[in-house]
């Protein structure tokens, strides 16, 4: 059936037009799944099982009175450790690639595969996102539902039999709508779905389908759950006067955010050299992010609902367990940065962003009440300062700022903070430099596999890799493992050539020998990879690593190495060749 409808053969606004509303449905439908699914096992794991309550946003039937109560207190921790091991068993039994946030691995689909995204991997990662959120664990759902819907993207796009761009591009737009509607924010979530794929750049092709896949998403969720703003109105004013303390409030969210990228990495570098199976890697995260919530229940969950309490200043409904009220504001964001570093970085399923919101906007409360303090009149309350935290913290660990000023303006229904906002994240996007929560993002769509051809391959023909610099990196066959390793990381590789007696006999892969501690690289050795000579061009050694999987090429010229020219030698040559083109031009002006 799908093979008589040629949707490749129509124009690009009545293609799109039509996998725009494709994609809504699955978005909207998606997203109402996963939303009632961790309704369900919150229900099964908090409520029943533990006897605790978690305050819910006003947009989602929640109240700004709040009065914590727990019936099985020394449960909590067994809840998200439970949640942790039924996440980890169904991840690493049907779907590996489903672990952690869920948008880098589509972030890393749209610039590695194609587009390509296994058809399990949005049933897999909605029921495993539903149990670690559910039973108290700290993470968002932003993250599992753009991969569920850029899953069903990428299923759509074949289905229909599109090409490998269009179903890059429907995946871009599954992320964008995904979050864009389980968040209510359709145009935040439209304007995500082009920025998130890079630091500093959009893919301007997936804005107009994002478009009409977030209405039609945004109407379906919304239709059931509600249209009200997740974190109901904001009726405030913007003040120029208070200006500079939204820059400071950059700064400070902006170092803030280098902070949380980096702890979240360390965390999950360690779990990663942990000797045990990584099915009980999410059990140990949800331990300790249970510990955690003993002592601070605001870590669990998505928490949302203590966003609210703290924009409408409601700080007696935390419990504080004597602790003073300030210490535990100033200690809320450091300790959902570990609750959520050792929920998503053991391995366990679900998103950063919503813990990026709230621990922006335990940032904002902080520092908004230290302004309050130095001039009342000036900032008779918090809540400004709440919501652009919230604003400029994931703005720069994410490193979306267009996106998220939308999102939020249309997350609190308020554009009266707008000015205060695009300040604040724009000086946290800068203080924060190249750290981003989503490692897979390039820096820009020349950088991006997706698109190398379309910007370098003129420019690549034309260069020869005798002009390219080849760098002399090797190991021999008797090579012990962990030097192989130290190799590959002092060079930022993640494959080396092996080659005995000037002869190249093949290459040692870093995720054949990752968890290897002995012994020498022989067994491990793959034979045959393809290798040019000196004469011939830059492009071809794009095609040669594309085929062995690697970001350098061999060169052999008379059946002797002579080395290898990296992806980042061939780049150094291009903007060599480009400037030197610029020099040289005339111009007619």
């Amino acid at each position: 059936m799908w093979k008589k409808f040629h949707l490749s053969s129509l124009p690009y606004f009545e293609k799109w037009f039509i996998m725009g509303i494709i994609i809504g449905i699955i978005s909207g439908l998606g997203a109402l799944a996963f939303y009632f699914a961790i309704r369900l096992f919150e229900y099964l794991f908090l409520a029943r099982f533990v006897g605790v309550s978690v305050p819910r946003p006003l947009g989602e039937g929640g109240s700004l009175v709040f009065l914590y109560h727990v019936r099985y207190f020394y449960l909590i921790p067994v809840s998200i450790a439970l949640g942790g091991l039924f996440s980890g068993l169904i991840v690493y039994t049907f779907a590996p690639e489903a672990e952690g946030h869920g948008t880098d691995a589509a972030i890393r689909a749209f610039h590695n595969d194609q587009g390509k995204i296994r058809r399990r991997i949005p049933l897999v990662k909605t029921i495993a996102s539903a149990i670690t959120i559910g039973s108290g664990g700290s993470a968002g759902r932003e993250g599992p539902t753009a991969q569920i819907a850029a899953g069903l993207g990428s299923m759509i796009a074949d289905l229909l039999g599109l090409s490998d761009t269009d179903r890059r591009i429907a995946v871009a737009v599954g992320i964008g709508s995904g979050i864009g509607t389980i968040f209510k924010t359709p145009i935040g979530g439209t304007m995500l779905g082009a920025e998130i794929l890079y630091k500093r750049d959009l893919e301007t092709q997936a804005i107009y389908p994002s478009l009409v896949a977030n209405a039609i998403g945004y109407s379906i969720f919304a239709s059931v759950v509600g249209f009200e703003p997740i974190f109901g109105y904001y009726t405030g004013s913007f003040d120029v006067a208070r200006i500079p303390y939204y820059a400071i409030l950059g700064v400070i969210s902006g170092l803030f955010a280098i902070f949380y990228v980096r702890f979240f990495y360390f965390t999950v570098s360690l779990f990663k050299k942990m000797r045990i199976s990584n099915y009980f890697k999410p059990v140990i995260g949800g331990a300790v992010t249970g510990l955690i919530a003993l002592v601070f229940p605001e870590v669990m969950s998505t928490g949302y609902g203590w966003v609210d309490l703290l924009m409408f200043q409601k700080f007696q409904y935390f419990p504080t367990f004597g602790i003073p009220i300030i210490l535990l504001l100033i200690a809320l964001p450091f300790i959902k940065v570990f609750a959520t570093s050792f929920t998503v970085g053991s391995g366990g399923s679900g998103g950063v962003y919503a813990p990026g919101i709230f621990i922006g906007a335990s940032l904002g409360a902080v520092t908004g009440i230290a302004f309050h303090y130095a001039t009342p009149t000036l900032v008779p309350i918090i809540t400004p300062f709440v919501i652009v935290g919230m604003i400029s913290f994931f703005g720069a660990a994410g490193k979306v700022p267009l996106s998220v000023i939308l999102m939020i303006v249309e997350m609190t229904g308020s554009l009266q903070l707008l000015p205060a906002a695009m300040i604040a994240v724009f000086i946290s996007y800068l203080v924060s430099g190249k750290y981003t929560i989503y490692h897979n993002q390039v820096e820009d769509r020349r950088s991006s596999p997706a698109h190398f051809g379309e910007f370098n391959t003129p420019v690549l023909l034309d260069i020869k890799l005798d002009e390219v610099t080849c760098g002399d990196i090797s190991i021999t066959d008797d090579t012990d493992v962990e030097e192989a390793k130290r190799i590959m990381d002092e060079n930022s590789i993640s494959a080396v050539p092996v080659v005995v007696y000037k002869r190249l006999i093949g290459a040692v892969y870093l995720f054949d020998i990752a968890e290897i501690t002995s012994g020498t690289v022989k067994d491990y050795i793959r034979r045959g990879i393809t290798y040019l000579r000196s004469s011939n061009n830059a492009e071809e050694a794009w095609e040669v690593m594309m085929r062995n999987k690697t970001t350098w090429c061999p060169i052999v010229d008379n059946g002797e190495f002579k080395g290898i020219v990296t992806l980042k030698s061939i780049l150094d040559a291009y903007q060599k060749k480009v400037m030197a083109a610029k020099d040289t031009s005339v111009s007619f002006e």
